[in-house]
């Protein structure tokens, strides 16, 4: 799993006030949860732009004082309005400890359904794990190599390693439905 590295600076002051006045400074007011005690810190906004607007999943390393700590992201908030991050919980990592996230879904391979002229719908773009922070995958790989036209690839389907998926077995990841073009073609073949 991809670790990105980040460096805090510990906050005497806990309060509205405080946060607002670290928010102006550039700064977002940060918590990190799991240890023995909560950590309360500031991080400049900049550093977490890696860890948050990115489509893969990864690891965060938080450097306090020169202790350096492996943890995930737990929770953001973000202004209604403006997008604007105003607070972020970190949950620190323990080798012999599980934890759930999101890990985002990538398709392999060619669907012989969508060369066909099928439209292929993924309805599922992240999946809940849970694994030891060492068998954390970067990335669920699904096969569509073998999706005809009306096929479908559920959570079921998914052939595990060591971690356990939470979602529904039932629910789909993604399918190959028929196209307009391809519905048209077969009613102009049915009337012949």
């Amino acid at each position: 799993m991809k670790t990105i590295a980040i460096s805090g600076s510990p906050r005497e002051n806990v309060g509205k006030r405080d946060a607002k006045e670290l928010r102006y400074e550039g700064k977002v007011p940060a918590v990190l949860y799991g240890g023995k005690e909560q950590a309360h810190f500031a991080v400049i906004t900049t550093e977490l732009k890696d860890a948050i607007y990115s489509p893969e999943a990864s690891f965060v390393e938080i450097d306090l004082n020169g202790t350096k700590t492996k943890a995930i992201i737990k929770d953001m908030q973000f202004h209604p309005l403006t997008d604007l991050l105003l607070h972020i919980d970190f949950l620190q990592l323990f080798e012999d400890k599980e934890i759930v996230m999101e890990i985002p879904v990538k398709l392999t391979g060619t669907s012989p359904g969508v060369k066909m002229g099928g439209k292929l719908v993924q309805k599922l773009r992240k999946l809940r794990l849970k694994a030891l922070p060492s068998n954390m995958p970067q990335v669920v790989e699904v096969s569509i190599g073998k999706l005809e036209v009306g096929n479908l690839f559920r959570v079921r389907n998914l052939v595990a390693g060591d971690y356990t998926v939470l979602n529904t077995p039932e629910d789909t990841i993604v399918s190959v439905g028929m196209s307009r073009a391809l519905k048209q073609a077969e009613n102009a073949a049915g009337k012949k």
